[in-house]
């Protein structure tokens, strides 16, 4: 490839050259000397053969074979400067894509998006929801959010939220012949599941709670997206264990509550990763400040 293209250099100066029809006002745009301008194409011209200039008293003409050579010349700058422009934007700004699984997109991160838009107005945020983890060598994908142990070699990881389980229940359970007030309460209410998570959690919990499996009740729901079984809790079909940050709008808006303090720790967290090579551009840098400030914040 090297030996069938002509010096690259040259080619710069010849097509300031021929835009300007003046060696000079070509000298004067590469901040370089007229001596340099014509020496790069003379080069130019000894390697291709062939004359691409007639020499004036003050200005220069392009020959015909000047004027057929400058056309793939601007393609090729042309395609050049939009590959850059394409790859400039690519890095700094346009789409961002955010692989999330679909509970917390829809619950957590989704209804935040809104001050990362007015923050950040020029970057465009794709949304891929998915349960399955993302390849980030296969897919085309900036940043993903998952819920592990934070071991993910290879990628640049930030603790975001925390995974503790913690149940959750529409008010109107705190009323009625059965109210829930403790633990033990339970027995007499619906569990709500969500296989997407661990479906040993409930066991977890009310064993370590003190209830005995045999009064243990039964789950009665179960639902493959923690957003579907928050609105059964909203709706008050039963009660839910979910991660804390999944619930977090819902009970500040006081849709649901905490029937009593009595959370699961669990080994696993949200963490935001990325690929180490995506990992500094702007725009992604852009959306881990914010992610991270929100979290934070709460």
């Amino acid at each position: 490839m090297a030996e069938r293209l002509p010096p690259l250099n040259a080619i710069r100066y010849f097509e300031a050259a021929a835009r300007h029809l003046s060696l000079s006002r070509a000298a004067e745009e590469l901040h370089v000397t007229h001596s340099a301008v014509s020496h790069q194409i003379k080069a130019l011209e000894a390697w291709l053969g062939v004359a691409l200039f007639r020499r004036q008293n003050r200005a220069v003409a392009l020959t015909e074979a000047g004027q057929v050579y400058l056309r793939p010349v601007r393609e090729a700058f042309d395609k050049l400067a939009e590959g850059s422009r394409q790859l400039r934007l690519r890095e700094g700004g346009g789409a961002l894509t955010v692989s999330a699984m679909p509970s917390f997109a829809a619950l957590w991160l989704v209804p935040r998006l809104r001050r990362f838009r007015e923050a950040h107005p020029d970057i465009d945020v794709r949304i891929s929801a998915d349960s399955k983890l993302v390849d980030f060598e296969r897919e085309d994908v900036d940043l993903g959010i998952r819920l592990g142990r934070g071991h993910y070699p290879g990628l640049r990881v930030d603790y975001l939220l925390s995974g503790t389980m913690t149940p959750v229940c529409s008010p109107k359970l705190l009323e009625g012949p059965t109210p829930l007030r403790t633990p033990s309460d339970l027995r007499h209410h619906n569990l709500l599941v969500d296989y997407e998570w661990r479906s040993d959690f409930w066991t977890r919990h009310l064993t370590a709670a003190g209830i005995a499996s045999e009064s243990m009740p039964r789950v009665a729901l179960s639902f493959n997206y923690s957003n579907l079984m928050v609105q059964a809790a909203i709706d008050g079909l039963g009660v839910a264990l979910v991660p804390e940050a999944l619930a977090a709008d819902a009970l500040a808006a006081g849709r649901l509550l905490r029937p009593f303090d009595f959370d699961l720790p669990t080994e696993t967290n949200f963490y935001l990763v990325s690929p180490l090579t995506a990992a500094n551009r702007p725009k992604v840098i852009a959306f881990r400040d914010w992610i991270l400030a929100e979290a934070k914040a709460g």
